[in-house]
């Protein structure tokens, strides 16, 4: 009977190493687990030698039926295509695995489960891909680890945290609750600006169908009409743009779309994404609307992995990188060099110049008083009903500027056309009353 050499944690996170003697891997991960332990390697001593070249055990697979890899078996991965899911996907899963976990289901055959009912393909071979790593001796969170394009460090920490503590169902659950709260506000957002792009499409479209096909026929027949005679400078002005516009249609074209490229490639230096960054946060009513954003995804995120037992430098190191924004990632590289020296998160918070007194203050009380995750999650509810209020404010005051600001412009181009017509018909007038006079 082969013999496994094992390395497990125990219900207090202690490391423990053995050897047992039974008939298959599987029997192994079910003997030790009967010792109330969580494998985190199983290797057959045969092939020991092969797990020390490579520095840990490989989790075995077992073989497809009826299927074998040859060397005509090619997998063909496109760059840029596959290989993510959508957030509201991945919280979907986190959800469901977090209720099956909680119901007493296995984790094993919670994936199982989720991986037989999937239909997105990416996720559904990720999930089959989990639970093989799972059921070759890895934890959750290293077979999460294998697929950092879907589960980021945050979601891989949060789930380390809970299997060292033995609480991986609560984790989970936290980690669904989290995902849920920024798909909500994510989701508020983007319905509460569908409205003023879609104002906006509408203006575009209405503007380049006047200014290429309506504006050069008025042209045409103030040619014809009014004979030779100089046009209204203002009917001269919308002409001279309309006709800019239509002979470099394809130059105009190519310098808005040249301007949001290098815009783009811009924000992908340091020093130009700390620029836009701080241009967004001090733009009239959206700088407040990204800077709310921005004070929510900071606290319940750090709230989110000091409760869940991550370690406070490790957290913070984590919320740096899915800040969002460098402005904020900064603020909390300060705040880490303070705790990592002993010092308090207050006073870099309060340096910074980015978070409220009312932010700051609810931090100190939270230090003070040893609750500090539950501050934390206190000033990220806050603050998502603030979001809730700037969005709504944002929405009712951008709706009636953008109608007006279309009002104007097509009412603009309307006058310019009609100026000519007013003109000919003071002129008409002007002619019969000297016809008449002259009769008399």
């Amino acid at each position: 009977m082969p013999k496994y050499s094992y390395v497990a944690m125990d219900a207090h996170g202690k490391e423990v190493k053995g050897v047992i003697e039974v008939a298959s891997q599987n029997e192994a991960i079910g003997r030790i687990r009967e010792m109330n332990l969580f494998p985190t390697k199983i290797v057959e001593v045969d092939g020991a030698k092969a797990a020390k070249k490579t520095g840990k055990a490989a989790p075995a697979r077992p073989a497809a039926k009826g299927k074998k890899r040859g060397a005509l078996d090619i997998q063909i991965k496109i760059p840029g295509l596959g290989g993510r899911v959508k957030p509201k996907v991945l919280m979907t899963f986190t959800r469901q695995l977090a209720t099956l976990v909680d119901a007493g289901l296995p984790l094993l055959r919670g994936l199982r489960v989720l991986e037989k009912q999937e239909r997105n393909p990416t996720l559904k071979n990720v999930i089959g891909e989990l639970a093989l790593a799972v059921e070759g001796g890895s934890t959750f969170s290293e077979a999460l680890a294998q697929h950092p394009k879907i589960f980021n460090r945050l979601y891989v920490n949060m789930v380390k945290a809970g299997e060292m503590g033995g609480v991986l169902e609560v984790v989970l659950n936290r980690l669904a609750q989290f995902q849920e709260k920024a798909q909500k506000i994510k989701g508020k957002v983007v319905a509460a600006m569908f409205y003023p792009v879609a104002v906006l499409f509408v203006a575009a479209t209405i503007i380049t169908v006047l200014t290429v096909y309506v504006i050069p026929k008025f042209e045409e027949v103030f040619a014809g009409l009014l004979e030779g005679e100089a046009l209204p400078a203002f009917t001269r002005l919308v002409l001279n743009i309309s006709r800019v516009i239509r002979e470099n249609i394809l130059m105009t074209f190519g310098v808005i779309v040249g301007f949001f490229v290098l815009l783009k490639l811009a924000t992908k230096t340091k020093l130009g994404r700390l620029i836009w960054d701080k241009i967004k946060l001090k733009l009239p009513a959206i700088g407040p609307l990204i800077s709310k954003l921005a004070i929510a995804r900071f606290t319940r995120t750090l709230g989110t992995l000091v409760s869940s037992g991550v370690p406070i430098l490790q957290a913070l190191t984590i919320v740096k990188e899915t800040a969002g924004n460098v402005v904020i990632a900064n603020a909390i590289a300060a705040v880490h060099d303070s705790v990592k020296e002993g010092e308090t998160i207050t006073a870099p918070l309060e340096a910074s110049g980015v978070f409220p007194p009312m932010v700051i203050s609810m931090v100190d009380v939270g230090e003070q008083t040893g609750a500090l995750p539950e501050m934390l999650l206190k000033i990220a509810d806050n603050y998502d009903d603030e979001v809730d209020n700037a969005v709504a404010a944002m929405t009712s005051l951008l709706e009636p500027i953008m109608i007006v600001c279309l009002a104007v412009i097509v009412g603009s181009i309307v006058i310019a056309m009609f100026l000519p017509l007013i003109k000919l018909m003071e002129g008409v007038g002007e002619a019969g009353g000297g016809r008449r006079g002259a009769e008399d």
